[in-house]
């Protein structure tokens, strides 16, 4: 079997025959750059081999030079005995921004999934010779508690068990549907430990944790990180593809995701100073894609059409079964979806946003890979996916990255770009460009003259930050003296093409929702801007270059993490829980793919800011 020495670290793992190092690296908890999924196209995975040998096709990623100094690409080098290799910092991933829900929740009743009944039974008489578990069922029942499901193991001792209690017991419960409760334990009324709960944001870049105190509603830790799935493909068809089309792929994805949550449920316990034992519910919140892998679920059809899922609503799963940190009997909720493209973290963000329960109209809007948006009231509700590519998280661009350490998140340029103002994550030297930094530059290169309304470079401008590059006309955002690289940083014109296509994408789904219901973009109320990235983006810059309608900038609100709000919310409340699977069922999806509508507003919104500047009238006056 293949040795794999990872340095610096000096970690050493064994693997399997015809495992690649990119799979080496995960065994060895090394996550690395894999933006394309293991596909060999994105580059971001480069190690040099210092000992031993490996079989790696040639790539164009690669100079000569390169590949004679001994550098390969990680996804597609396999290993052949025992080998050194050395890991540069730039192709493992780096800690991202991670958004918590930091606000505190309404709740409309405090009816955890999980909880404790303390009861009083009567003992039995020669008059009353009901058998205990009848007697337990009567006096739970009493409470609108019904119908129960007991282990067997409950049943064997339940009679020692009430009897040592003298009749006064405490009894463990979980919530599993309006029709079913199961009974988890039971022990003496006067025993009293702490009731604990997890939610969970499952996002497909990072993942957020919760523990809450299940019996006072309080969140006692919180913790993120990132996805560690991220090795196997930036966005979710990279990793269906990974998942289908890799001997054992959905296997290692599913380990990955469990060592990301196991791991964030080992820092809230430590900070909590409680055991994984002790948590007894958790709820998780993900899109459709992240709900499959983390259940094994074959996401085969998720990406073929007519884009059906396995399930849009999976029953809960015991913990233990599947792997996580918990009670054993721990219970294992995740928020149900709508859609293929439209999961359980849109229908938490509704569900805690209200925007269901209230009559003005709304939008809900998530950016991410997919744009994914829900409109409507108390009403109704249509929701739909458009396909913004990931552009805005780094990939498909140049000098992209995501939102971390170093990253370029707000860009000013001088008219005629003679000059360039910046400002990156933490203040750090610059090293790319992330998302909301994109739609910051795209804005700004059109008010100063820089690109015209088809994002095309304007001819003749006199600065020498607009240069002629290998792949056509590209624009100088930082010199390498600048950079933490050494290297400069730049947007080319392909690059822009691939943001005015994600741009448009996101409104061109817009504005067929409101077209099927009759309505204009001025008819929003409200605007919804949730997730990780929709947090930094800045509504003016969308606005200037055609991503979100012109409307009086007071009716955005960003909303946070919503996911990981609605999951706690279902954690505390059945009657949430019950009101949101209820939601997913009432939300229409709309495939944007059937018929021409979503494809003629997608080319009349490949301008800046748009085919029909009238639609923007903030912007056509400025």
């Amino acid at each position: 079997m293949p040795r794999v020495r990872f340095l610096p670290e000096g970690i050493t793992v064994e693997v399997p025959l015809g495992n690649t190092l990119l799979q080496a690296a995960a065994r060895a908890g090394i996550v690395l750059e894999g933006a394309c999924g293991g596909e060999g196209v994105c580059g971001r995975c480069r190690v040099q081999v210092q000992e031993g040998k490996v079989t790696s096709p040639p790539n164009p990623r690669l100079s000569l030079q390169e590949r004679q100094e001994g550098w390969v690409l990680a996804c597609q080098a396999v290993p052949e005995g025992e080998v050194a290799v050395f890991v540069p910092e730039s192709s493992v991933f780096t800690a991202h921004r991670v958004l918590k829900a930091e606000e505190s929740l309404t709740l409309q009743t405090k009816e955890p999934l999980w909880w404790e009944e303390k009861l009083t039974l009567p003992p039995p008489t020669l008059e009353d010779n009901t058998d205990d578990w009848g007697r337990l069922s009567w006096a739970l029942q009493q409470r609108g508690i019904a119908p129960l499901w007991p282990s067997r193991h409950l049943l064997a001792e339940l009679p020692r068990t009430l009897r040592a209690a003298d009749w006064q017991v405490k009894v463990e419960l979980a919530f599993l549907d309006k029709a079913l409760y199961e009974l988890q334990g039971i022990k003496p009324a006067g025993r009293g430990e702490g009731t604990w709960g997890v939610a969970v944001d499952l996002g497909t870049t990072t993942v957020a944790a919760e523990l809450v105190d299940l019996a006072t509603g309080q969140v006692v830790a919180t913790a993120g990180t990132y996805n560690r799935q991220a090795a196997f493909g930036d966005d979710v068809i990279s990793r269906i593809v990974y998942a289908t089309e890799t001997p054992r792929g959905r296997e290692e994805l599913q380990q990955a995701i469990l060592e990301t949550v196991n791991g964030l449920i080992d820092e809230l316990c430590r900070e909590a100073g409680i055991s994984f034992k002790d948590i007894r519910a958790v709820v998780g919140a993900g899109n459709t894609t992240m709900v499959h892998l983390l259940l094994n679920l074959d996401p085969t059809y998720i990406r073929l059409e007519p884009y059906v899922p396995a399930a849009n609503a999976p029953p809960p799963v015991k913990a233990a079964k599947l792997g996580l940190k918990a009670h054993p009997e721990a219970w294992v909720y995740l928020v149900p979806g709508v859609a293929s493209y439209v999961g359980g973290d849109v229908v938490a963000g509704v569900k805690v946003t209200g925007v269901g329960e209230e009559e003005e109209l709304t939008l809900f809007l998530d950016i991410g890979t997919n744009g994914e948006m829900v409109l409507g009231n108390r009403e109704w509700l249509m929701a739909c996916a458009c396909s913004a590519g990931p552009a805005f998280e780094g990939s498909g661009i140049t000098c992209g990255m995501r939102a971390v350490a170093g990253a370029i998140e707000e860009v000013e340029v001088s008219p005629g770009g003679e000059e360039v103002f910046y400002r990156t994550v933490d203040g750090k030297k610059p090293l790319g460009i992330c998302g909301s930094g994109l739609i910051s530059l795209l804005s700004s290169l059109l008010r100063a003259g820089v690109i015209d309304r088809s994002g095309r470079f304007v001819e003749g401008l006199d600065t020498p930050r607009l240069r002629e590059g290998e792949e056509g006309k590209e624009f100088v955002l930082v010199w390498g003296e600048s950079t933490g690289h050494g290297r400069d940083i730049y947007v080319t014109q392909g690059d822009l093409q691939n943001l005015l296509r994600a741009k448009a994408a996101i409104f061109a789904g817009l504005r067929t929702l409101l077209s099927l219901v009759g309505l204009e973009a001025a008819s929003l109320e409200r605007v919804y801007i949730a997730g990780g990235f929709g947090r930094f983006i800045d509504v003016e810059d969308a606005i200037g270059i055609g991503m979100l309608p012109d409307l009086p900038r007071e009716r955005y609100a960003y909303v946070g993490n919503t996911s990981l709000k609605g999951a706690r919310l279902c954690l505390l409340s059945r009657r949430a829980w019950q009101e949101t699977a209820e939601l997913a069922r009432r939300i229409t999806y709309v495939e944007l793919s059937v018929g021409n509508l979503f494809m003629e507003e997608f080319m009349a919104a490949l301008f800046l800011p748009h085919t029909n500047a009238d639609l923007f009238p903030s912007v056509k006056g400025a």
